[in-house]
């Protein structure tokens, strides 16, 4: 397993993102005793997320030097990886409420994700539902394909796009509308975000010929 799979595999668990999220939040390293009561869950809960967390490289340990005797106690930070997708989580946040005060916001949000399609390098020479598969997996968003639909399980922007969708998932919109251009298929797809509450859905449609 790579470390975007780890980290995937990692934060595919509520729990799991709620310990990830007191470690990032807090100034000081935590033990598991700690971060139990603060969300109010079995310590042993807290050690085995804990354990998964430091594998997937989201979580670092270090032992308390208290010069007293006995075990040294177990503390946790998060790693810089966990600080850096938080941060730019509030960066998306901050840019999509922006652009949402603007009339012309949507038009703007496609223009962008086209300049993000035209920034990736993906394969035109395979299907379209594998080239919008190949992207959608490099960019992080979990897609399996299913006929002709891909389910995307993993959208790294979901809760800006819960607060902003006429932003957020126009950028998908148009991200998926170029890479289909630069296939030259004639395929066109439909972008149906939160079918579930961590799904969304792209469903393709072939090109229709005389």
């Amino acid at each position: 397993m790579n470390r975007d799979q780890a980290t995937h595999a990692a934060l595919a668990s509520t729990a799991r993102r709620r310990v990830l999220d007191a470690l990032t939040a807090s100034s000081v390293a935590l033990d598991a005793h700690a971060i139990a009561e603060r969300l109010g869950l079995h310590v042993t809960t807290v050690r085995f997320h804990l354990d998964q967390l430091e594998h997937a490289g989201l979580a670092r340990r270090q032992s308390e030097a208290s010069g007293r005797r006995g075990r040294p106690r177990i503390l946790f930070r998060a790693d810089g990886v966990a600080r850096d997708e938080s941060t730019r989580e509030q960066m998306v946040e901050l840019l999509a409420t922006a652009l949402a005060t603007r009339d012309d916001e949507t038009d703007r949000a496609v223009e962008a994700g086209r300049r993000w399609a035209d920034a990736l390098h993906t394969r035109t020479t395979r299907p379209p539902s594998s080239t919008l598969v190949e992207a959608f997996d490099l960019l992080g968003f979990e897609p399996e394909l299913d006929g002709d639909e891909i389910r995307l399980h993993g959208c790294p922007f979901r809760d800006a796009a819960r607060s902003h969708p006429e932003v957020i998932c126009s950028v998908h919109r148009g991200l998926i509308d170029r890479l289909l251009e630069r296939s030259g298929s004639g395929t066109s797809a439909h972008l149906t975000p939160f079918v579930e509450p961590r799904l969304c859905t792209v469903a393709l449609a072939a090109s229709r010929t005389a």
